[in-house]
């Protein structure tokens, strides 16, 4: 197992509009989509749980979600010496790479969100470079090849290869990498994140209901992306957000949120926010034991 490093989410530009579908084909003809993406399944959301919790969380997903997980194992994931526990969990609605660590996360582990399988690697480095991502040293691991690339904003994410492909089924619903950028970087990054992952604006509200964020009587913008990657969301905000946004760091469809929250609440976790129902959505935010805060929404709210 190794860790995976994430990337999310990409934020609207001031004064760039959504490309119209016309738009989109004639870039794609002029500037055609290079990825290295290999699929939405193996791209793993990564949670760090609390010291001896692992258990108790993998537990409660799987009687929320669904799933089944790999043996836990004490593993070395990365450059630098470090012991961690390490789980990964299969689910209809994600991937996740789970860890408890028994040392100290080394620096820059523990803040990144989700991994990235590339189909070549050393490709997937040029492309970020190009990109305008920062790189971080590549590392060899016992199954494959990893990095950590940072995109303008300070979103950081890990790259990885493997030695022998995986092979996990689709998923029933593709998650949502969600960010939270302000107007000083939105630019940069999005141009920066599109162009790594040939990724294609799907709606931008600039007038988002800023309650759906826990913030009444405002708006915000609300970037959502499809990428051979997978979805993410974007939030432009002033910053200033209530406890637990931008805690989070994935959202998931489920085809009934009712439902679902009542198995969380069931299965040990906390409903920390809503439902909350908008014109646009209807979404709320849970914490699961261990710490990790996820965002709910049924299938059909982008």
């Amino acid at each position: 197992m190794r860790l995976l490093l994430a990337l999310l989410l990409v934020v609207g530009v001031e004064g760039l509009a959504a490309p119209s579908s016309a738009q989109n084909r004639t870039a794609a003809a002029v500037h055609p989509v290079v990825t290295t993406a290999v699929g939405p399944q193996h791209d793993t959301t990564h949670v760090y749980v609390t010291p001896d919790t692992m258990d108790e969380f993998v537990t409660c997903w799987e009687a929320t979600f669904g799933g089944t997980h790999t043996a836990k194992v004490v593993t070395d994931v990365t450059p630098t010496p470090s012991t961690t526990l390490s789980e990964l969990v299969l689910s209809p609605v994600g991937t996740l790479s789970v860890f408890d660590f028994q040392t100290p996360a080394p620096y820059p582990f523990g803040a990144e969100r989700t991994g990235w399988l590339m189909s070549d690697f050393d490709k997937g480095l040029r492309l970020a470079r190009a990109s305008g991502a920062a790189v971080v040293a590549p590392f060899d691991d016992p199954i494959g090849r990893d990095t950590v690339v940072q995109f303008p904003g300070g979103v950081n994410a890990q790259l990885y290869w493997h030695t022998k492909a995986p092979s996990y089924a689709p998923l029933e619903a593709v998650p949502d990498n969600r960010v939270y950028l302000t107007r000083d970087s939105e630019r940069a990054f999005l141009a920066s994140y599109l162009r790594f992952t040939g990724g294609r604006i799907v709606s931008d509200d600039r007038a988002a209901d800023s309650g759906e964020l826990g913030v009444a009587d405002g708006t915000y913008r609300r970037i959502a992306i499809s990428s051979p990657f997978g979805d993410t969301v974007v939030s432009v905000t002033d910053g200033h957000l209530p406890y637990p946004f931008g805690r989070e760091t994935t959202g998931y469809a489920v085809k009934d949120l009712t439902s679902t929250l009542h198995k969380a609440r069931a299965a040990g976790a906390k409903v920390l926010w809503g439902p909350y129902t908008s014109l646009a959505r209807t979404s709320a935010m849970v914490r699961l034991p261990g710490g990790y805060v996820a965002e709910l929404h049924p299938g059909d709210d982008r």
